[in-house]
């Protein structure tokens, strides 16, 4: 492990923010920690980070107890905010010295990190201009290099691609991947499940200040796949069709809809086949789609809550 939050509780008065929190952060892993507003999830960041003090529990990073007295373990650490940080009346590379210098790094190691980093964001044709001059999603990449300079062992990122447009958010997941190639750890929240699901090797959910589940999204998928939907357009529905269709073992449920059908059925049933062999004796189908889990119906599942809300804690 590279991180790990064990029993950790935090309040802020008569608020709950973390409610013994256990967190596992392995080395070498994009780690997705998801939770519905509320949940705890920046409380936990800052807590990670050194940031914040908890009231109780323990918060390893690399084999140290985190705190903020803990600057050592800071110095491993690059955090992605939700706000742009950088500074507007500084150009991108002085931006990266700034940076680069806040972490003890100087001369011609200070200068090859920079211009590694802008290169690294796509941003060496901008390293002289200020960023008050550039778009949104560059403004959000420099934020990136501005936590990467310094080579960090763990890397947080914090809904690193809100309000962007769909160019740089992929450039940015494509650089995510990058650097965990390269052996950097990242934590990574957002408010975009598709983000989660294509970049992330294990997924953590938090609510109501805990991680009520964790694993790969095909575990976490596996726990709530307890039936299969199938919907298909007949071509000559009847009365005969949807009475077979209901006949078949571990069928719960058959829907009707003029020539629409929707059959729902046990998980890990096999009625896919059944269901398409029946239908082409009557006559055959113009579509079929089986229906599958994916991350958001298992969020919706254990929270209740759309991954989409307002106020964090």
């Amino acid at each position: 492990m590279i991180a790990t939050m064990k029993n950790v509780v935090k309040r802020y008065g008569d608020t709950l923010a973390l409610d013994h929190l256990n967190l596992n952060v392995m080395k070498g892993e994009i780690l997705g920690l998801l939770g519905p507003n509320g949940a705890g999830k920046t409380t936990a960041i800052r807590t990670l980070c050194g940031l914040l003090d908890a009231d109780s529990g323990e918060t390893t990073v690399l084999g140290q107890r985190q705190s903020i007295q803990n600057l050592e373990a800071r110095r491993e650490i690059g955090l992605v905010t939700q706000e742009i940080t950088v500074f507007t009346d500084l150009s991108a590379a002085e931006n990266l010295r700034y940076f680069g210098g806040l972490y003890g790094l100087r001369g011609a190691a200070l200068q090859a990190n920079v211009k590694e980093m802008l290169e690294f964001v796509g941003l060496s044709d901008r390293a002289t201009k200020k960023p008050g001059t550039f778009s949104g999603g560059m403004q959000r990449r420099l934020n990136i290099a501005c936590a990467l300079v310094h080579k960090p062992k763990l890397v947080i990122m914090d809904e690193p691609t809100v309000g962007i447009d769909p160019q740089s958010r992929n450039h940015i997941l494509e650089s995510v991947k990058e650097i965990a190639k390269q052996g950097t750890t990242v934590v990574y929240t957002t408010h975009y499940m598709e983000e989660v699901q294509a970049i992330c090797d294990r997924i953590s959910i938090m609510d109501a200040g805990r991680v009520i589940t964790e694993g790969t999204l095909d575990e976490l998928v596996g726990r709530i796949q307890h039936e299969q939907k199938v919907h298909l357009t007949a071509l000559q529905p009847s009365e005969a069709l949807t009475a077979e269709f209901q006949a078949i073992s571990g069928v719960k449920h058959v829907a009707a809809n003029g020539n629409h059908y929707m059959i729902t059925s046990a998980s890990g049933s096999g009625n896919v086949s059944r269901i398409m062999e029946i239908a082409q004796r009557h006559g055959g189908v113009t579509s079929f789609t089986e229906e599958k889990p994916n991350l958001e119906h298992v969020f919706l599942t254990l929270t209740g809550k759309k991954l989409r809300d307002d106020g964090e804690v």
